[in-house]
């Protein structure tokens, strides 16, 4: 079943209406899992940094040894091609995907020949401004680049993050905050996070175990260029418990305040607002 709706798929060189069919039951990908993806937003006209987003779907394709036969800026110029076929004000969510066809050495190893490719348009509403989260821990946690290919946004992780997301379901909450193996704070089971105290933003420097976010990125370059403190370093789950406001940081919807962390309470408060307006302020310049 799609996330969204109103589905357009970019596959074998042209773009289809629907959820269209793009992997054979032998492809490396179907059985050994090698699938990369990576998510844009195009949003009344804009699609903010969809080239870095292009980008990294080729360097994820690489840190699991497929062989890309795109470059960023060709998949960017095929991702337009397929949002102009929307209205200007349809909120769609863009996938660039590779997976692995041929096996090689073992049949374990990807064969050193062009990977698939895709792009899936799936038309997916931004979440309210003020539609806030409660968070909550989870025994789970984010695995390092010697037992798993953190360096890449692989289908093959998530199933970790699925259980970090079922835990907290269960347990009542709506996502999880996540530790990496030694119990440092990595993100949540979705997105980067940030933190938020007496003025100054402290986000989890990245040690390997989770992904530098784009939007992240971009969100700590608007936050220092507004002449906001933004410190990159090591934070538990006292740090949060101690902070004025706490958001998660992800492409879906750029900005979700974070209410609760298990029985703490937080305001919706005016950076995690500021931060918001500012993405969307400069998303407007960059159009």
């Amino acid at each position: 079943m799609a996330v969204g709706t109103n589905i357009k798929t970019y596959v074998n060189g042209a773009w289809h209406d629907g959820n269209q069919p793009i992997m054979a039951a032998a492809d490396h990908g179907a059985w050994l899992g090698t699938t990369v993806f990576d998510g844009a937003r195009y949003v009344d006209g804009m699609a903010p940094d969809l080239l870095a987003h292009c980008e990294r779907v080729v360097r994820s394709a690489r840190a699991l040894m497929l062989h890309p036969g795109l470059t960023g800026q060709q998949i960017f110029e095929i991702a337009w091609e397929g949002l102009k076929r929307y209205p200007k004000a349809t909120p769609v969510y863009v996938r660039p995907m590779f997976w692995g066809i041929d096996g090689g050495a073992y049949g374990i190893l990807p064969a050193e020949t062009v990977a698939g490719f895709c792009i899936c348009l799936e038309e997916v509403p931004m979440a309210a401004p003020d539609a806030a989260v409660r968070v909550t821990t989870t025994q789970f946690h984010r695995p390092v680049l010697t037992d798993n290919v953190c360096n890449a946004k692989a289908g093959c992780l998530y199933p970790n993050n699925a259980r970090m997301l079922a835990e907290a379901k269960a347990k009542g909450f709506d996502n999880a905050l996540v530790t990496d193996a030694l119990g440092n704070l990595a993100e949540s089971a979705t997105a980067n996070v940030f933190l938020v105290r007496d003025g100054v933003v402290f986000t989890p420097i990245p040690n390997g175990t989770f992904l530098n976010g784009i939007t992240r990125q971009r969100h700590m370059a608007n936050l220092r260029a507004d002449g906001v403190e933004v410190v990159e370093t090591v934070l538990s789950f006292h740090d949060v418990r101690q902070a004025d406001e706490v958001f998660l940081s992800g492409n879906l919807n750029k900005v979700t305040p974070v209410k609760e962390f298990d029985g703490t309470h937080y305001q919706h408060g005016p950076v995690t607002k500021r931060v918001r307006e500012m993405y969307w302020d400069w998303a407007a310049s960059a159009a």
